[in-house]
């Protein structure tokens, strides 16, 4: 086998990097944890690091880095975001694995281009809201896919020229609310939304997945991260959510990326590639899956999935101020301070009041999200 690969898990007390340090214990002869960076989980990320021992961990929050500090002798523990992205720079760290929630993620996915790191992207929000920043800095096949979607056009398209690409289909499970009406969605509550039907991750994303903005986020960032035009990206609602999406060529050929629902299958592929690794998880049994169904989003019950499309195409600093709002709104909801249904109608209101510029740099976009957070708050 060859040297271990070191990464830096940034988010590793979330849905991702739990799963991430899972794959990681399983492969000890070929993945070593050098990094850990969470927000504020010092109890969980103090156990993660007594088990790993990495050279360095950062918390979010100060209070927290302080308690992890006690905690942990011997190991090099930072405080605030600043401490956060350093780790992504760590001479130590061969990968990163960016697995922060929202665009607090953007400054990490820098940080580790810049530093002439893999990244190994789970934080979809960096695209969404960085694009062409984000592409300017990498160099080919220094960004790896994790979003399970995202993974699979990665794999359909190995060996493949991108200008045979006719279509890349994105599917989406549909959610818990899926053949549901508007009228429905405004009495469901947080835990009813939280309650997906075939994936188990993060609350943030989980919403995402129930308003449908997620597919539009990840729409978004296929556009960047595979050059792809928006109108040569299509979703389609798969509730098996066996197939993870599927690349169409000019000759009428398709490839779909069929497996078990579970992120560990696209982390472990990050860590390995262009290799593969014995499965850390069941396979899919073929015989008993039964039919594999799709059908078209609806996109006047989920107006989320609308809104994120057209921020997409009109580029610039709108998709930021989609993403802004969208976070602020899910966090009112998931709170409880606001419906579902206002999530999208916070998001619109947010985008119309906005004039969208050029991206030009990340204090632009950072000034604009502050912007859009507080328009948002304003509007709920």
């Amino acid at each position: 086998m060859s040297r271990i690969l070191r990464v830096a898990v940034l988010g590793s007390t979330g849905s991702i990097g739990r799963q991430a340090l899972d794959v990681a214990a399983r492969m000890p002869d070929a993945v070593r944890i050098t990094a850990l960076a969470a927000d504020s989980d010092y109890v969980l990320l103090t156990e993660q690091a007594l088990s790993c021992r990495p050279v360095a961990v950062a918390l979010h929050d100060p209070d927290s880095a302080r308690a992890a500090d006690r905690a942990l002798p011997g190991i090099d523990v930072g405080a605030g975001p600043e401490a956060v992205q350093a780790l992504a720079s760590l001479p130590d760290v061969d990968m990163v694995l960016n697995a922060l929630v929202g665009a607090a993620g953007l400054r990490a996915t820098v940080a580790a281009l810049r530093s002439g790191k893999t990244l190994a992207l789970a934080n979809k929000e960096s695209l969404v809201v960085g694009g062409e920043l984000v592409t300017a800095l990498a160099r080919p096949g220094s960004i790896l896919p994790v979003d399970s979607e995202h993974s699979a056009i990665f794999q359909c398209l190995l060996g493949e020229d991108i200008r045979d690409v006719a279509r890349i289909w994105l599917t989406a499970s549909g959610g818990p609310f899926r053949g549901r009406d508007r009228e429905f969605l405004r009495r469901v509550n947080a835990a009813a939304a939280l309650a997906h039907p075939t994936w188990t991750m993060g609350p943030k994303i989980t919403i995402d997945s129930a308003t449908l903005m997620n597919k539009g986020l990840e729409a978004i960032e296929a556009h960047h991260l595979f050059s792809v035009g928006y109108d040569r990206i299509s979703i389609v609602v798969h509730p098996q959510s066996c197939v993870h999406s599927m690349v169409e060529f000019s000759d009428g050929s398709v490839k779909a990326h069929l497996g078990t629902t579970d992120m560990r299958i696209p982390i472990q592929y990050a860590f390995s590639h262009p290799r593969r690794w014995p499965a850390p998880v069941s396979p899919v049994d073929f015989t008993t899956i039964g039919s594999l169904d799709f059908e078209p989003p609806d996109l006047e019950t989920f107006r989320c999935l609308s809104l994120a499309l057209a921020a997409g195409r009109e580029g610039g600093t709108l998709p930021a101020v989609l993403n802004a709002a969208n976070e602020v709104a899910v966090d009112a909801f998931l709170s409880g301070r606001c419906r579902l249904t206002d999530i999208d109608r916070v998001v619109e209101t947010v985008m119309n009041a906005h004039d969208s510029e050029r991206l030009a740099s990340i204090e632009q976009v950072e000034a604009v999200d502050r912007w859009a957070r507080e328009t948002a708050r304003n509007a709920l």
